[in-house]
C-alpha cells in the first residue's frame, strides 16, 4: 500500500515589497491571511460550516428567549415589538444563515472529492461567495445596533407590514437592512450555484458518467438549479419592496392601487423551492450514509435520483398552498392541492428506497445512522401533516395556528437540521482527521430527538385547541398553558443538545487526543474515502479512473476489473492556484455600497430629505476596482510534486 508525501516547489519570483505580498499571497501563507485569501474548496467549505454554525446558537437563544416568553399567559418577558422582532431575526437567521450555508459546507467540501475533482471550476469565485454571505450576514444582524432595532416584519414580510406607514415616527430601518441583507445572501447563492453546476458538468473524473455520481453530488447539482430560477422571484420582490419604502413606489402600497398580494406570489414562488432547497441536501447526506451503515448499495438508485429531480421541479407548481386563505378561487385552490398531493410521491420513493437499503442489511447503529434514522422519522412526520394541509378546509382551519408552526419544524428541523448534523458526523473525520467521540455523539442525538419531539409535537395539539401563532402572549383558561410549559422544556433540552453538538464539532479541529480516523473508518462507499483524512491541499495525486459506482467499496471487496486505476503521475507535478485578496475586497465593496445605500438620507434643517450616496459610490469603486485587478491578476500558481513512497 501506497501513502503520498508531498515536495514543495518554491514559485519563480517570490514577493520582495509588502505591496507585491499583499497583491498576491504565496503558498507559504499561514494563519489568519492563509484563511482571508484562500480558494481551496476545502478551506471555504469549513468558513461556511463555521460561520453557519455561530449564525445556529445566536438563531437558537432568539428561540429560547420566543419559548421563554410563552411559558405563561401574559408574561412580559418579551414586549410585543420585541417577540416579533425575535420571530423574525429567528425565522430569517434558521432559512439563510444556518440551513442553507451549512449545505454549501458539504457542498463547497464533500462534492469535489466525490467526482474526483481538484477544486471547483472558478475557485475565486467559490472565494467571492463566501465573502458575500458573509456581508449579507453582517448587514441582517446590523439592524439590532440601529434606530428601530431588528426588523418586526415575520420572516415572511408580509405587505402591508413593511409598509412605512406602521413604522413608529422614529423611521424603522430594520426591514431595509432585512431587505438588502437577503439581496447580498442570494447574491452568495446564485455565484455558488453556478460554480457547482460548471464544477459537475464539466470536472468529473474520467468515467464518472451521470449516473455513477453519488446522490449528494445530484442533489447538490438539483439544489443548484432550484436556486438559479427561484432567487430571481424573490430578488424582484425585494427590488420592488426597496423601491416602496425608500423611492415613493407604490407596488404594495394597496391605498394607492399596488396590490399586497402580489408580494405573496412572489415570496412563495422562491419559498416553496426554498423548502427543498433546505431539504434536498439533508436527503442527499441520507443517501450516502444509509447504505454505508446498512453495507448494502442504495436500493434504487435511479428512482432515488430521479425523484430528486422530480421534487425540485415540482416545487414550482405549488407556491400557492401558503395562499388559501387569501381567497384566490376555487379553481386555483383545487389546482394547488392536487398539484400538493402528488408531490408527496416523489418524497415517499426516497423513503421507500432508503427503508430497502436497510431491509436485510447489517446496521450499525454508530452516530451518523442515528441521525440518518432521526431524520427519516421525524421528516415522515412533517410530511404526513404537509399532506393534511393539501385539503383546503383543513388548511383553512389550522392556517394561523401552532400546528403549522409544528409542521414547519418537523420539516426544517427535525428534516434538514438532523441530516446536517448526520453529515457532520459521517465527514467530519475526513474534514478534521480524527474520529469523534462515540459515546458523546450518541448524548448529543439523544438530547435534540427527546428535546425536539417534546417541544414540537405538542404544538399539533395547541394548534387543534386553537392557540394561534406568530402572537406574544395568550390569555389563561384556553389550556394552552400546561403544553407550552412542556414545550417550552423540551425547547431548552434541544438548545442544550445543539449547544454541546456544535462544542464537539469545534473541538475535533483541536483535540489531539482523539483517535486517528484513517482513509475510510466507515468502511464507505464513494471516492472521497480513497484519501487521506484530513484531505491533502491538492486533493488527487493523480486524477482517479471511475469504473463503478460505489467506487472505494469496489476498491476494497470488488473484482480487480472494477478498481480504480489512476493516471500517471505528471513531470509537471500538480499546479496549485495561488491565494487572493480580490474576492474579499469585492465582497467588501458590496458591504459598503449596500451600507451606503441604507444611510442614503438625512434631514436638513428646514426638514427636507437631503440624499447623499456618497458612501455607497465608494462602495461601488472598491467592488468594480477590486474586480477589475482580479482579471487582471494572471494565472500565477505553483507546482506540487506528490511522491509515492511504499509503506
Amino acid at each position: 500500500m501506497a501513502t503520498e508525501s508531498v515536495k514543495y516547489v518554491a514559485p519563480e519570483t517570490k514577493p520582495k515589497t509588502v505591496l507585491d505580498a499583499f497583491r498576491r499571497p504565496d503558498q507559504h501563507v499561514t494563519g489568519i491571511r492563509d484563511w482571508l485569501t484562500t480558494i481551496d474548496h476545502k478551506k471555504i467549505g469549513l468558513l461556511y460550516g463555521l460561520v453557519a454554525l455561530c449564525s445556529l446558537i445566536f438563531g437558537g437563544m432568539q428561540a429560547l428567549l420566543i419559548r421563554s416568553q410563552l411559558w405563561a399567559p401574559n408574561l412580559e418577558i418579551l414586549n410585543q415589538r420585541e417577540y416579533n422582532q425575535m420571530f423574525t431575526m429567528h425565522g430569517t437567521i434558521m432559512v439563510f444563515l444556518v440551513i442553507m450555508p451549512l449545505s454549501a459546507a458539504f457542498f463547497n467540501f464533500v462534492m469535489p472529492l466525490q467526482i474526483g475533482a481538484r477544486d471547483v471550476a472558478f475557485p475565486r469565485l467559490n472565494a467571492l461567495s463566501l465573502w458575500c454571505f458573509v456581508a449579507g450576514a453582517i448587514i441582517l444582524n446590523l439592524s439590532w445596533f440601529f434606530t428601530g432595532g431588528a426588523p418586526a416584519i415575520g420572516w415572511f414580510a408580509y405587505s402591508p407590514l413593511t409598509d412605512v406607514r406602521f413604522e413608529e415616527v422614529t423611521r424603522d430601518m430594520g426591514p431595509d437592512f432585512w431587505v438588502f441583507g437577503i439581496q447580498i445572501l442570494g447574491l452568495a447563492s446564485l455565484l455558488a450555484s453556478f460554480n457547482f453546476i460548471a464544477t459537475i458538468i464539466n470536472m468529473r473524473a474520467p468515467g464518472m458518467t451521470m449516473m455513477r455520481m453519488p446522490v449528494f453530488c445530484w442533489m447538490t447539482l438539483v439544489v443548484s438549479f432550484l436556486i438559479i430560477l427561484a432567487f430571481p422571484a424573490i430578488t424582484i420582490a425585494l427590488v420592488e419592496l426597496m423601491f416602496d419604502r425608500n423611492y415613493g413606489t407604490n407596488f404594495y402600497d394597496f391605498l394607492e392601487g399596488g396590490k399586497p398580494h402580489l408580494w405573496q406570489h412572489l415570496f412563495w414562488i422562491f419559498g416553496h423551492p426554498e423548502v427543498y432547497i433546505l431539504i434536498l441536501p439533508a436527503m442527499g447526506i441520507v443517501s450516502e450514509v444509509v447504505p454505508t451503515f446498512s453495507r448494502k448499495p442504495l436500493f434504487g438508485y435511479g428512482l432515488v435520483v430521479f425523484s430528486g429531480a422530480i421534487i425540485g421541479f415540482m416545487g414550482f407548481a405549488v407556491w400557492s398552498h401558503h395562499m388559501f386563505t387569501t381567497g384566490m378561487g376555487i379553481v386555483a385552490t383545487s389546482a394547488f392541492s392536487m398539484l400538493t398531493m402528488l408531490i408527496a410521491i416523489p418524497t415517499g420513493v426516497k423513503i421507500f428506497n432508503w427503508i430497502g437499503t436497510m431491509w436485510g442489511g447489517k446496521i450499525r447503529f454508530d452516530t451518523p445512522m442515528l441521525f440518518a434514522l432521526g431524520f427519516i422519522t421525524m421528516f415522515m412526520v412533517g410530511g404526513f401533516t404537509g399532506i393534511m394541509h393539501s385539503s383546503v378546509p383543513i388548511d383553512m382551519q389550522q392556517q394561523d395556528t401552532y400546528f403549522v408552526v409544528a409542521h414547519f419544524h418537523y420539516v426544517l428541523i427535525g428534516g434538514a437540521l438532523f441530516g446536517l448534523f448526520c453529515g457532520f458526523y459521517f465527514w467530519l473525520p475526513k474534514m478534521t482527521g480524527r474520529m469523534l467521540n462515540e459515546k458523546m455523539g450518541k448524548v448529543v442525538f439523544t438530547l435534540m430527538f427527546i428535546g425536539f419531539n417534546t417541544t414540537f409535537f405538542p404544538m399539533h395539539y395547541l394548534g387543534m385547541i386553537g392557540q394561534p401563532r406568530r402572537t406574544h402572549s395568550y390569555n389563561a383558561g384556553h389550556g394552552f398553558e400546561q403544553w407550552n410549559q412542556i414545550a417550552t422544556i423540551g425547547a431548552f433540552i434541544l438548545g442544550t443538545g445543539v449547544l454541546l453538538g456544535v462544542i464537539q464539532f469545534m473541538r475535533s479541529f483541536r483535540d489531539k487526543s482523539l483517535k486517528p480516523a484513517g482513509k475510510n473508518p466507515w468502511d464507505a462507499r464513494s471516492l472521497e474515502w480513497t484519501l487521506s483524512s484530513p484531505v491533502k491541499e491538492y486533493n488527487f495525486a493523480r486524477t482517479p479512473i471511475i469504473k463503478a459506482r460505489d467506487q472505494a467499496w469496489e476498491n476494497n471487496y470488488g473484482p480487480r476489473d472494477l478498481h480504480s486505476v489512476k493516471e500517471p503521475l505528471d513531470h509537471h507535478g500538480v499546479h496549485m492556484p495561488d491565494h487572493s485578496w480580490y474576492p474579499l475586497f469585492t465582497a467588501i465593496g458590496f458591504l459598503v455600497l449596500v451600507i451606503g445605500m441604507l444611510f442614503h438620507s438625512s434631514l436638513g434643517t428646514d426638514g427636507e430629505i437631503i440624499r447623499n450616496y456618497t458612501v455607497a459610490i465608494i462602495g461601488g469603486i472598491i467592488a468594480i476596482t477590486s474586480m477589475i485587478m482580479w482579471s487582471l491578476e494572471g494565472p500565477g500558481g505553483y507546482h506540487l510534486f506528490p511522491e509515492e513512497d511504499e509503506e
